[in-house]
């Protein structure tokens, strides 16, 4: 329901933005769709089961990294694994490909600056006597800047298709960019974080508000945050709910009880902001 009183006291408009397909570059249409335009300014938050119900975290500048995901086709020639003579083994090569990624980062990557490759996915053969024609593989990349994120692009295609070649195999790379579009890092605009500090800690004081560690964890807010800040609300309530699962684990549950605060704290960003800003009312 509408508050109508408030509203008429409002100088601006307000959007409410959400996030379709999250992972799979639903927020990237949004923008594409150009439901952002002229908006002045954005505010978002993520539910975190790693901070106590009523507290929020947040940081100035990179919160969260940006990230892809590769999709690679090994193919070798298959046979009798008794005969690996008569082979080329997808697997020996797919092998090769797992550590020399992994050297991207231990050998590549400043060790300062925060990366990650890794392999998730592994498919081959069903048989344990049969060498297979190929093997697909594929998993995630993740860095702090889009610079490093499209280095580690390069780098991943240049290792699988030339470690397969030192097998004698062919590899072909897919980063997913149709469905999965490489996702830009997270980073909180420092006066928007301000403006964000203030108004929370004037809500829940400031022993509530926490400065958090930034995460190898992407987000696809970060479409919207060409200029933007993000942050995350708090679940556990060890009276009600005991201890919650982290992100993704199949066994994680959502504490319904702080989203009213999230609601609140959303409501009162933008509010504050327009009332600070009432010379330039751009949508928000």
């Amino acid at each position: 329901m509408v508050d109508w009183e408030h509203k008429s006291k409002v100088p601006g408009t307000v959007i409410l933005v959400f996030q379709p397909a999250e992972g799979g570059g639903g927020a990237k249409k949004i923008v594409e769709a150009g439901s952002l335009e002229n908006v002045k300014a954005i505010f978002g938050l993520h539910v975190w089961p790693q901070l106590p119900a009523g507290e929020v975290g947040s940081v100035t500048g990179p919160l969260m990294a940006g990230g892809g995901f590769f999709k690679a086709l090994i193919s070798g020639k298959g046979g009798h694994a008794a005969i690996p003579r008569h082979s080329i083994d997808p697997i020996l090569a797919a092998s090769n490909v797992i550590v020399s990624l992994q050297h991207l980062i231990s050998r590549e990557a400043d060790p300062l600056n925060s990366q990650v490759v890794i392999v998730a996915k592994f498919q081959e053969g069903g048989a344990f006597n049969v060498i297979p024609d190929s093997v697909t593989m594929g998993g995630t990349f993740r860095a702090f800047s889009v610079e490093r994120l499209m280095q580690l692009k390069q780098r991943i295609e240049e290792v699988i298709t030339r470690q397969a070649a030192v097998q004698r195999c062919n590899a072909t790379v897919d980063f997913l960019s149709e469905g999965e579009p490489i996702c830009p890092p997270t980073v909180n605009n420092m006066h928007l974080h301000r403006h964000f500090l203030k108004v929370v800690q004037d809500m829940l004081g400031t022993c509530r508000v926490k400065e958090v560690q930034p995460t190898m964890g992407a987000e696809d807010f970060a479409f919207y945050q060409e200029a933007v800040p993000f942050f995350f609300l708090g679940m556990v309530n060890e009276g009600s709910h005991g201890r919650l699962e982290s992100l993704y684990s199949p066994y994680f549950r959502v504490n319904e009880e702080v989203l009213p605060l999230g609601a609140a704290l959303h409501a009162s960003l933008a509010v504050q902001y327009l009332l600070e800003h009432q010379k330039n009312v751009s949508p928000l």
